[in-house]
């Protein structure tokens, strides 16, 4: 498969220089060239494959002429280890639970199938690739596990100081081994526009294999279209369209839906579900683009003003606001809002939404209140509420047990490097 950046579609690469560029010399995001539709087969017998076999055929789909086939079976089963089920919260909702893997985020799926490539190629490297990150919180966790002693990889997680919580912290500052924390003075938007500046930096070009494990790495995004999939295997025998509320702030999450959708996934609309950071929302509604400084929420991992790709969901429309904004519905909710639903539900179900699905939770509710389709809807519920657990034991006056994942966490010590969000601060600590 080519990649092509969104600056410029002539711009063209193979697989491998799209994985380990992370970014295209043009500062483009890199996109698919051809998004191929799943055959009416796959379709026919989706309800009888597993997680792991439904993945790995999408998989092939896409990548079966870049890889070997035992390769990229590796990859899948590496990256497929744990479930995605649905709970039936309403008659007609859904929430599809994302976070059973072993950092109890929807990243984890993107995490490892990207560390399985990247461990593919850096055994042709002769020398260590650099993995840089940025955080608002789930992705460093689930990137530095994901890397976590991958032989020919070292990992920079660069993270808002005082603006994750304590338990997404001590998920990726007390691992040690080749995985290294910084944390930036300043907001997730000051940690990505580093990232981004680090790749169009020539002397660390020059001196080091630099890439990303952002949702800017297309590899990123490929694996999360797979569980689009998996909800619509297990609801088939359900009445109506099908609808999916995607909790958002970078969107890569959304995006992959999109992608899914191209490839002949029957979704009638996506709802792109925000917080008070509304960029998206906004642009739909007005036409304009307007980056902003991101506000600090309760759903911390949304807290984005500036989402990178917005550029990938623009030019898989080619630019055309009206075709987007039909398949596509933006809402933002504000943190009252948000735990407001997280009470309502568990008084009403005994169900615990974090912070984040809460806002999946009320983009669907809301789009059902104004809609006449009645059919299906599934948010994605993409992190287990103990990660937030001090907001959602306020929220629901109700103490939390932890998974034991999480507690052995917090049992280890924090151990990170503090930066200014200059560059040439990440510079001096990147070629010591």
């Amino acid at each position: 498969m080519e990649f092509y950046s969104t600056n410029n579609r002539n711009l063209r690469v193979d697989l491998r220089q799209a994985v380990m560029q992370g970014l295209a010399p043009d500062n483009g995001l890199y996109m698919p060239v051809s998004i191929p539709k799943l055959p009416d087969q796959f379709f026919r017998d989706i309800s009888r494959k597993t997680f792991q076999e439904l993945s790995l055929e999408i998989a092939q789909h896409l990548l079966g002429k870049d890889l070997l086939a035992e390769e990229l079976k590796r990859i899948v089963d590496h990256t497929i280890q744990f479930e995605a089920p649905l709970v039936n919260l309403e008659p007609g909702i859904f929430a599809l639970e994302l976070f059973h893997g072993p950092t109890l985020a929807f990243k984890d799926f993107g995490a490892r199938f990207l560390s399985g490539l990247l461990g593919y190629f850096a055994k042709r490297q002769s020398r260590e690739i650099v993995i840089l990150v940025a955080t608002s919180g789930d992705t460093g966790s689930a990137v530095a596990n994901g890397f976590l002693n991958v032989p020919g990889t070292r990992v920079i997680v660069l993270y808002p100081s005082g603006k994750v919580s304590e338990i997404q912290e001590k998920q990726f500052t007390t691992l040690g081994g080749n995985i290294t924390a910084l944390e930036i003075e300043g907001t997730f938007d000051d940690c990505q526009a580093l990232v981004k500046s680090a790749f169009h930096d020539k002397e660390l070009n020059e001196k080091l294999l630099l890439t990303s494990a952002n949702s800017i790495n297309i590899a990123r995004l490929i694996p999360q279209s797979f569980y689009y999939f998996w909800a619509f295997a297990k609801l088939q025998d359900q009445s109506g369209d099908l609808v999916f509320s995607v909790p958002s702030g970078n969107f890569g999450n959304l995006t992959a839906g999109l992608m899914a959708k191209r490839m002949g996934l029957p979704v009638k609309q996506i709802i792109a579900a925000t917080n008070i950071n509304d960029i998206f929302p906004a642009y739909l509604q007005t036409g304009l683009f307007s980056p902003r400084p991101s506000q600090q929420t309760i759903s911390n991992a949304m807290d984005v003003g500036s989402p990178s790709n917005f550029y990938r969901m623009l030019d898989l429309y080619d630019g055309d606001i009206t075709r987007l904004s039909t398949d596509v519905l933006g809402y933002s909710f504000t943190d009252e809002e948000t735990r407001q639903a997280m009470r309502a539900v568990f008084t009403s179900k005994g169900y615990v939404l974090d912070p984040h699905g809460a806002v999946g939770y009320l983009g669907l509710k809301k789009y059902f209140e104004n809609s006449s389709n009645h059919g299906t809807g599934v948010f994605l519920e993409t992190a287990h509420p103990g990660k937030f657990r001090d907001v959602v034991e306020e929220t629901i006056q109700q103490k939390m047990m932890l998974p034991e994942r999480l507690e052995k966490f917090l049992m280890n010590d924090k151990i990170s490097q503090r930066l200014s969000k200059r560059l040439d601060d990440l510079k001096d600590f990147l070629l010591a």
